[in-house]
């Protein structure tokens, strides 16, 4: 079948010595101390995985983060909801930081601009605006004129802050 001494035995033994090498190769670019662009890469989409099961962390269960649901017997529901509710978070937060930027685009502080550089490296994972416990209301409300609420100057007190409950 495979030919005169070119054994399954070979093969097999073909396909681990080339996954050494493939492993080697990765090591190699890992621990190059002159370009360490492969391991920027490597980390740069390590801490954006791991942001991401952060916030399904904190969202799942207010910060408990654990399926409390038997399997097949509506862990999967569970999980998809989650899934529902972190998009919703990410695409809240996306929306609100494109009107941040757009808003320091058109009035630039003082002493700053707005660089393409700073504005690559914002992420809608952050979820410090996102509060994962208490209750929620959810009534079928638009701000004024259909787009998003006004924005928070930063020279004022934080809507929350000294709030009773």
């Amino acid at each position: 079948m495979l030919g005169y001494n070119f054994s399954p035995r070979f093969k097999d033994l073909a396909d681990q010595r080339f996954w050494r090498i493939a492993k080697t190769l990765h090591l190699l670019r890992v621990v190059d101390p002159v370009d360490d662009t492969y391991r920027r890469q490597m980390n740069r989409q390590l801490t954006v995985q791991e942001s991401r099961h952060k916030l399904a962390r904190d969202i799942c269960h207010g910060k408990r983060g654990q399926i409390m649901q038997a399997y097949r017997t509506g862990q999967e529901d569970q999980l998809g909801a989650l899934g529902l509710v972190l998009n919703a978070a990410v695409l809240w937060t996306t929306r609100y930081l494109d009107a941040a930027v757009a808003h320091l685009r058109e009035n630039p502080p003082e002493g700053h601009q707005v660089l393409d550089e700073d504005v690559a490296r914002l992420s809608p994972l952050r979820h410090a605006n996102v509060n994962c416990l208490g209750r929620y209301s959810f009534r079928a409300s638009q701000p004024a004129g259909g787009g998003l609420r006004p924005l928070r100057d930063p020279a004022t007190a934080d809507v929350d802050e000294g709030e009773g409950e």
